[in-house]
């Protein structure tokens, strides 16, 4: 039998051309029933669509290289980098401080900061700026005896209208962006993007700090009741090589009491011993179980008593979090996470409010409300994945060199400048994020090594994927069988009616997959919309974008919306309440904008 993926790097097709449109029908719906019933990861899912199609010989080899090749890929890639670390390099409190700092009212402080995370979000990335807000809104809250199911919502939302306002400001831009020049389409201008970003960011902004803020829960602030009681962590520190404790009896040393913390197991290869005799003899490896709050933890972590955290380096910072209520983390097996490989920490210890944790921290299954500790490495605060499944309660201890006022300056007027260059076409964008990557790296924001854990093979996968399989949609016809049926549905109401069907078709898309996913299905219809009516495609592509982007509707669809769900204590409902009157509006603006704007019938 000949080997599939042979004969589609030699141009080979097993079935007759004439069938390829519905082959690639299938397989997108496919895809989209996936993607909707969560069987795999997006990226797994469209990737596996393609090795599909690369099965058939209706795609080959050359179209997924040429995908990989797209500048608007490589942009994204450096962009998401150079955001993250410059969140964490300028020291945005002392920003936020100013601004919003003599806010005394929680509707006040929410217009400021979510206009903040608007204007922000319009050049940054998402992620960062909510992970990196939220604590400090929670804070505020702590201090002000506010409610931060009242903002927190508002503050994701905030990010994702702002992400409009430029092409560089959500990456659903930039997959469009991607698209367009793949299929050698005139380019969008920025203010394609501009002027409808600052409308709907506007009136947006307008409806959450008015009839959103009091559709908006007040629920108990999940996280506080848990630092309240100031927590007791079981730890196991392992008896290093050069520990003064080899060889001595437990009552000669202060091992069971040491300074709070309780030492309750001692573990040695396989064996537990609980209760400890008085008389029990330390030796090289073993693990002792202490049970004792924070600062207990770190006084026992930084004596000479020769106990050490396996793994930890020593440069690593302490960094308390929480396992909120979506985390993918809940009911595993501590055993069978890779913390260190996916999040680049080790688990130092862990406290489950009401119940006593006894036995081999790698035997404990997590649960939703557990408060960790972790050792975080170098990429711990800029991984994407980390925000997904912690909550990040407090730093503990941090001995990193901080960076100079003079190199962030200089940094920032870097940054101005590349921005303007850009902005008026004297660079390309892809080479602006090359310089804004390289200015990180002079300042010694951060370094290959890093950047190399950092990297996303999971993104880089899911983008070069999906941009295959939009052009498969487009390139074999597949999606001329969609638009004929949206042309016979819409057509009826006009142009105007056609481009709202669409738009509606993408927001409820993007409400249940990823944006990237959304914009790739609705694009080649869009495309195909437009050859087939015979009108500018421009308005199809803004309509696809924006609606791409409206993730209101479900905690699921938009990173941001997740960050903020666990410490909210939301549920899924709190979306759908408040975001489907902020969806009608936007929906009006974009749809009422466009047909002006670009003068449909």
């Amino acid at each position: 039998m000949p080997n599939p993926l042979l004969l589609a790097q030699k141009n080979i097709q097993l079935l007759p051309q004439e069938y390829d449109r519905w082959i690639v029908l299938i397989t997108v719906i496919s895809v989209i029933i996936a993607l909707l019933k969560e069987w795999e990861k997006p990226s797994t899912i469209f990737f596996l669509g393609v090795v599909a199609l690369l099965a058939t010989g209706i795609i080959h080899v050359e179209d997924v290289l040429n995908s990989l090749s797209n500048s608007s890929i490589a942009t994204i890639i450096v962009l998401v980098i150079v955001t993250t670390h410059l969140y964490h390099t300028f020291n945005v409190s002392l920003i936020l401080n100013y601004l919003v700092g003599d806010s005394k009212k929680p509707r006040l402080f929410m217009a400021k900061i979510i206009t903040f995370s608007a204007l922000f979000s319009s050049f940054t990335n998402n992620t960062p700026v909510v992970a990196g807000l939220t604590p400090y809104v929670y804070d505020w809250c702590k201090k002000m005896g506010a409610h931060p199911s009242k903002l927190l919502i508002p503050l994701s939302f905030s990010t994702i209208l702002g992400g409009m306002i430029t092409v560089i400001g959500t990456s659903t831009n930039l997959v469009l962006v991607g698209f367009i020049e793949t299929n050698k389409l005139p380019p969008l201008a920025y203010s394609d993007f501009l002027y409808l970003g600052l409308l709907v960011t506007f009136f947006g902004i307008i409806y959450l700090v008015t009839l959103g803020y009091n559709l908006l829960p007040e629920n108990k602030e999940v996280f506080d009741d848990a630092k309240a009681i100031a927590p007791e962590y079981l730890m196991g520190l392992q008896i290093r090589r050069a520990s003064k404790l080899i060889g001595k009896e437990v009552q000669n040393t202060k091992m069971k009491n040491f300074d709070g913390a309780y030492l309750i197991e001692v573990h040695r290869e396989g064996e537990v011993i609980t209760p400890i005799p008085d008389d029990f003899v330390f030796e090289e490896r073993d693990i002792l179980m202490f049970m004792g709050q924070t600062e207990n933890i770190m006084v026992i972590l930084n004596s000479d008593a020769g106990l050490a955290v396996p793994n930890k380096k020593e440069e690593e910072e302490i960094v308390e979090a929480v396992i909120p209520a979506n985390s993918a983390l809940t009911r595993k097996k501590i055993a069978k996470i890779k913390f260190r490989e996916t999040y680049d920490v080790d688990l130092v210890a862990i406290h489950r409010n009401g119940q006593k944790i006894t036995g081999e921290l790698d035997d404990v299954y997590l649960q939703s409300g557990d408060m960790l500790l972790l050792s975080a490495g170098d990429t711990f605060f800029s991984n994407i994945k980390m925000y997904k499944e912690f909550y990040v309660l407090s730093t503990i201890k941090n001995n990193k060199a901080p960076i100079s006022n003079a190199a962030k300056w200089s940094y920032f007027m870097l940054l101005f400048t590349i921005v303007i260059a850009v902005g008026l076409g004297v660079i390309p964008l892809l080479v602006g994020a090359i310089f804004a990557f390289s200015g990180l790296l002079m300042i010694k924001a951060t370094n290959f090594n890093i950047v190399n854990k950092e990297l996303d093979l999971d993104l880089l996968v899911l983008l070069t994927s999906a941009l295959t399989l939009g052009e498969a949609f487009i390139s074999s016809g597949a999606s001329d069988i969609v638009s004929n049926v949206f042309i016979k549905i819409f057509l009826p109401f006009g142009v105007y009616g056609v481009l709202i069907g669409l738009f509606l078709f993408t927001v409820l898309l993007t409400s249940f997959v990823t944006n990237v996913a959304a914009i790739s299905i609705s694009f080649p219809i869009a495309y195909s919309l437009s050859q087939m009516l015979q009108v500018h495609s421009t308005p199809f592509f803004v309509a696809i974008a924006f609606a791409a982007s409206a993730a209101f509707l479900t905690p699921v669809s938009y990173q941001t919306n997740w960050i903020v769900y666990g410490p909210g204590g939301y549920k899924p409902k709190d979306f759908m309440k408040v975001g489907l009157p902020l969806m009608a509006i936007y929906t009006v603006v974009c749809i009422t904008f466009i047909s002006f704007y670009y003068q449909l019938q």
